[in-house]
């Protein structure tokens, strides 16, 4: 059996027999023996940040109409935005945005950011992954390496993904090779609905709690009855757990604590806005003060072909000014900020040049992201892109850097090594850096 964690050390080498076994087999997988030795001695990486929230804007926000704006560019490209200042010297933020210009300096903007892609769906996989799409391999989320790398903390889910504005097409924002167990919890629901109930944590009556508990019952005899036909004691102790930890789960008075939104102060819920957006950033806040190690907060609408200018006007810009702002805030107010890793981003930028419909297209080689929390060097922009926002001229961070930066920041191993399920050995991330100006 394939091992790259475990083995007693017998000799001087700090190898076992069974481990040295072990690794003859690795050659036919292309993990020669440097690159196993590397992963041997790999210390667990020290962790900045206990908790992440990722911040997903689908369909790709434009770097020009948000954080890197040209004012000195032609009007094709400068577009409909003027500029504010920010509490960084000589750093300016597209007008919408003036809550966050205010709070530049609990941000890292990345403005080197190069999202090496064009395309829906591939977008979704790539950016919240670190590697290309591949579809004889799909990788896993980020949520999901950390779900298995840390698992359930006071009995709460360990990934929770608020919306559906994930392209699942080609394996965006899921566990991939790591299995359908490190999948998200996702809730679809409104969180800024005048009745905001979690389909599957909604165990409010008795009769409600009794049928669950029939269901639970009926689902233990068939389980049961599956024990005696399959062969896999393995599976079915895995299959056992994962029901035991959801029941567990939807019967817990804390989970639904975590969720109660609607518990919060008015003024708290005015703070972050009162739209979806907002208040899944209030949630996600709730849901990593309870003991979630990572939510993906989806916001959809950024495919800004047509009207672009009024989309983020009247729409995307400030409900994310309002709401991520608040979310910082807040964190900082309660001593979790620095605990806490933030991330904004989405698939990819946006075309320099206006189009004839007011909008503006896909654009492969020029996007920003944003980080905050989590221990990072902030108060900075990172690289930058050349006078009209078409390419990276300085300092160039690619998704797998981006990776990198939040596994590093959160503690997981770069060279941590998983078997996908036809039994190759997979290493997390062996192409990104992390970021050295933010993580020194």
């Amino acid at each position: 059996m394939l091992n790259l964690r475990t083995g007693t050390t017998a000799d001087c080498t700090g190898l076992s027999r069974r481990s040295f076994l072990q690794v003859g087999g690795l050659a036919a997988f292309g993990l020669g023996l440097p690159a196993y030795l590397r992963a041997k001695s790999q210390a667990p990486a020290a962790a900045r940040a206990k908790k992440c929230i990722l911040l997903w804007m689908q369909g790709g926000p434009s770097h020009h109409d948000s954080f890197d704006p040209k004012p000195d560019a032609p009007a094709e490209v400068r577009g409909e935005f003027g500029t504010v200042p920010t509490t960084l010297p000589g750093v300016r933020f597209a007008d919408p945005l003036p809550m966050l210009a205010r709070q530049s300096d609990r941000l890292a903007v990345i403005r080197g950011h190069d999202p090496q892609n064009g395309s829906h769906g591939v977008a979704d996989h790539l950016m919240m992954s670190g590697h290309k799409f591949n579809p004889s391999l799909p990788f896993p989320t980020f949520g999901s390496v950390v779900a298995k790398e840390r698992g359930y903390v006071n009995g709460m889910l360990p990934f929770v993904q608020l919306g559906r504005a994930v392209d699942r097409r080609f394996n965006g924002g899921v566990a991939g090779f790591l299995g359908d167990e490190f999948n998200p919890f996702e809730v679809h629901e409104d969180p800024s609905a005048a009745v905001f109930r979690v389909r599957d944590l909604s165990v409010g009556t008795d009769a409600e709690r009794a049928r669950l508990d029939r269901r639970y019952g009926m689902l233990a005899e068939l389980e049961n009855y599956q024990r005696a036909a399959e062969n896999d004691p393995g599976v079915l102790r895995a299959r056992d757990e994962f029901y035991e930890r959801a029941h567990g789960i939807i019967t817990s008075p804390a989970a639904k604590r975590a969720f109660a939104v609607n518990e919060e102060p008015e003024r708290v819920r005015e703070r972050y806005g009162k739209n979806m957006f907002g208040q899944q950033c209030l949630l996600a806040r709730r849901l990593v003060e309870a003991g979630v190690q990572f939510v993906t907060v989806t916001d959809g609408g950024w495919d800004t072909h047509t009207n672009n200018f009024r989309s983020l006007k009247d729409r995307l810009l400030p409900r994310v000014d309002r709401g991520l702002s608040a979310l910082l805030d807040d964190l900082a107010a309660r001593g979790q900020l620095d605990d806490t890793l933030v991330v904004w981003f989405g698939d990819f930028g946006r075309t320099p040049k206006v189009n004839p419909t007011a909008g503006r297209d896909h654009w492969s080689t020029a996007g920003c992201a944003l980080m905050a929390g989590g221990g990072l060097k902030v108060g900075q922009v990172v690289g930058r892109t050349n006078a009209l926002g078409e390419y990276v001229t300085d300092n160039p961070v690619r998704p797998s850097d981006i990776a990198a930066t939040i596994y590093t920041t959160l503690g997981v191993n770069l060279h941590t090594w998983y078997r996908a399920q036809d039994g190759r050995p997979i290493e997390l991330c062996p192409e990104g850096k992390p970021v050295r100006d933010l993580v020194g």
